[in-house]
């Protein structure tokens, strides 16, 4: 799961640096991000939070207790009721994109043509929705059927259908149809999208499952889904006014040397570099969390619910506060070495280096959320997450708020409590859902915690001694040094204090190998 979600984190990489190395931090790529950003935080809203979290545990349930036929029914009445719903919600996003875009950015009107392109680029890009909420509904199923390889590497498509598609339209067809490069781009993802979708479907078809149009909104299931997606719902959009709170803020910020321009995209640039451990380990342990927490609930196991979800916090822990101090300690040479060239400048490099530092801060709550969220939707439990999403639009708030204009942090600050919204929220749920089933092996996971961050701490060390000594020389002899070395030290040091889930990490990544070995020995 994690290699495959890694394939999908490098070609998003490789997306971001052709991005930069056209764009860089310019008027058209700020609205480009904004323009994303609109559809893309809807779908967040609609299909990969809400629509995942009230499915996968429906689907489940009926997959366990009632058999494939009535899951497969389930699974075509969810899909159909997509198709009209996020339909209509993509055709009014189209028709009132501009209006959409004074709402997200309203810095924008200051830039003349700035809003304008952004809205253009929203009313390309918003049927983008419809195909990733599918894609949703096709990873939800496969995950819960077992099968997690084949969803985790749709994203990889995404990412390369969106790049070749978007290069070929924006630099090479786009001048003799009249097509801007950015506009290019914006119908590359588009493409991308449907090539998400598009690899699933094989996979979905071996499985038994294909889809036939079915309108039944009095089915319990398909009620029982939409009643769940309620709550989450309204618990994602607070995750989404945080987004948009960030973004009106990062529209408004006067950057010293780029003036009105750069904000946005360098908070874009340095998140797009936290997808890469926040989907190795925070996505890709939520993924296979999911559908195991939900048949323990389906079958009223506490015990294993309790013991499955420590054992995904302690891995998470484990993977996520290593990798938080590197993007601390070497965040500056790897953006260097993958956006620095062509527009993207070494100003580029040092700004978008300060926001990942201060987004790598709130890692271990990210991939935390990603866990502990969805186990109370496994336990039927959509308002507990609601009310604590909601709780933190006035901490982000006014977090946020204080950052930029009390200790004038500019993006910096917004990075800063986009981190400290997810601490927080992580915490407050870990803390509710503790007391919900009588513990979750606390002692335990303080113990695996404390020794993760001792080993962080000496790799730490180490790295930063590294970076410091070798801080005139490339970033490419920097990475190629710091990186392995600080795992090699972050590993001994987890052994020698004896981390427990050292052994499940390693045990995960070569058990499918050794497995492959052994078939292969007894094929020849």
């Amino acid at each position: 799961m994690s290699f495959a979600v890694a394939m999908s984190r490098v070609s998003g990489l490789v997306r971001e640096m052709v991005m930069s190395r056209m764009f860089g931090s310019t008027m058209p790529f700020d609205a480009f991000r904004i323009g994303f950003q609109i559809p893309n935080l809807t779908r967040d809203l609609f299909a990969e939070g809400a629509l995942s979290s009230a499915f996968v545990p429906a689907f489940t349930e009926a997959l366990h207790n009632k058999g494939r036929e009535d899951a497969a029914r389930l699974a075509n009445l969810v899909a159909t009721t997509l198709i009209l719903v996020v339909g209509l919600i993509c055709a009014l996003g189209s028709i009132y994109s501009a209006e959409l875009v004074r709402l997200a950015a309203p810095g924008f009107s200051h830039t003349p043509g700035k809003s304008e392109l952004a809205a253009l680029l929203t009313k390309i890009m918003f049927p983008f929705l419809l195909l990733v909420a599918l894609a949703a509904q096709a990873m939800g199923i496969l995950n819960s059927l077992k099968q997690f390889a084949v969803p985790a590497l749709s994203s990889t498509f995404f990412n390369i259908g969106s790049v070749i598609t978007g290069v070929l339209l924006g630099v090479y067809l786009g001048p003799r149809i009249g097509m801007t490069s950015i506009e290019g781009m914006a119908w590359g993802v588009l493409a991308g999208g449907a090539m998400q979708l598009g690899f699933q479907i094989p996979a979905l078809i071996r499985a038994g499952f294909r889809f036939r149009p079915l309108i039944d909104f009095s089915d319990p299931g398909l009620r029982h889904i939409l009643i769940m997606m309620g709550p989450a719902i309204l618990g994602n959009a607070a995750t989404q006014i945080n987004v948009l709170v960030n973004s009106n803020l990062a529209s408004e910020i006067i950057d010293p040397i780029r003036g009105a321009n750069g904000s946005v995209s360098w908070l874009n640039y340095a998140f797009r570099f936290m997808q890469l451990p926040l989907g190795l380990f925070g996505v890709a342990i939520a993924s296979a969390t999911l559908p195991a927490v939900s048949r323990s609930a389906a079958a009223e196991n506490w015990e294993e619910f309790r013991r499955t979800l420590s054992r995904s916090l302690g891995l998470v822990f484990l993977l996520t506060i290593p990798s938080s101090a590197g993007l601390v300690l070497v965040g500056r040479a790897m953006i260097g070495a993958v956006y620095q060239g062509g527009k993207f400048d070494a100003y580029d490099t040092q700004q978008t280096g300060l926001a990942l530092s201060c987004f790598a801060v709130g890692l271990a709550g990210y991939s935390a959320l990603k866990v502990l969220s969805p186990a109370f939707y496994a336990l039927k439990d959509s308002r507990t997450p609601m009310l604590v999403s909601l709780g933190s639009v006035i901490v982000n708030y006014a977090l946020a708020k204080t950052m930029v204009n009390v200790f004038h942090m500019g993006h910096a600050g917004l990075a800063i409590s986009t981190s400290g919204i997810a601490l927080f929220s992580s915490v407050t749920l870990f803390l509710l859902m503790r007391r919900r089933m009588g513990g979750l092996y606390g002692k335990l996971l303080w113990k695996s915690l404390s020794k993760a961050t001792l080993a962080t701490l000496a790799m730490g060390v180490v790295v930063a001694g590294i970076i410091r000594l070798m801080s005139q020389m490339s970033f490419y002899l920097q990475l190629g040094v710091a990186i392995p070395v600080g795992a090699v030290v972050f590993y001994l040091s987890a052994k020698a204090l004896g981390v427990e889930e050292l052994t499940m990490a390693s045990d995960a990544m070569a058990g499918p190998l050794k497995r492959r070995f052994a078939s292969l020995r007894g094929t020849l």
